[in-house]
């Protein structure tokens, strides 16, 4: 039979690509990292994927404290592979464990935030100082966006400290200093509201906490 015609310039072989499932669960490209140092920060993670476009990651806390796991999310698929390449990494002296996100799936929306109750309960045998730390706010989020946040709180623009990656990228943490301990516990009443369709989450801080961040964004 005289083979079939083909376009000028169109490879012989067109059929349609099969989509690996392994390939398809990472549509939505989330990997969870276990093992973290409890002294871990949102800028570590950032630094131990380095090379890889890191969207966001979320620390996750039990009974208050950090739990030594966190999740994060990579801008492509093909981030997410080459992040889970670097499991048995080591983190200081801590060996990290890599696995894929399995309770996402593509179209999926992110999780909804945890309940507020524990976090409540957790909040009042909490030691307050003046400083709050924000996780969770928007890149783009400006000083401004954070004062706007506090509205009905003492809070200059001069009192936010927005932490940064070594590449001068927001890390989506900050630092905000009120008057007193007093009007910092009040202000936790914030905690979980959102800053445009971010859910912000609040922890007291202290003056030791925010200086060591301030230091690593300038360096």
């Amino acid at each position: 039979m005289p083979a079939a015609a083909t376009a000028p310039g169109r490879p012989l072989c067109n059929r349609p690509r099969r989509i690996s499932r392994r390939r398809a669960a990472y549509s939505f490209p989330i990997v969870r990292l276990r093992g973290l140092p409890f002294n871990c920060t949102d800028l570590d993670i950032y630094r131990f994927f380095s090379g890889l476009d890191v969207v966001d990651c979320l620390l996750t806390n039990k009974s208050g404290r950090f739990s030594g796991e966190a999740f994060v999310l990579f801008a492509a698929p093909v981030h997410a592979e080459l992040a889970l390449q670097r499991d048995r990494l080591n983190m200081g002296r801590r060996y990290l464990a890599t696995d894929h996100h399995r309770g996402a799936s593509a179209g999926s929306p992110p999780p909804p935030p945890p309940s507020k109750r524990p976090r409540q309960e957790d909040q009042h045998q909490m030691e307050y100082t003046e400083i709050l730390k924000l996780r969770g706010l928007p890149f783009s989020a400006s000083r401004a966006d954070i004062v706007d946040f506090f509205a009905g709180f003492d809070l200059p623009e001069d009192k936010v400290h927005i932490a940064l990656r070594a590449d001068g990228k927001a890390t989506g943490e900050a630092f905000v200093e009120f008057p007193s301990s007093e009007e910092a516990k009040r202000a936790m009443n914030k905690d979980r509201m959102t800053i445009g369709s971010r859910y912000v989450e609040l922890f007291p801080s202290t003056p030791e906490e925010a200086s060591r961040a301030h230091s690593r964004s300038r360096q």
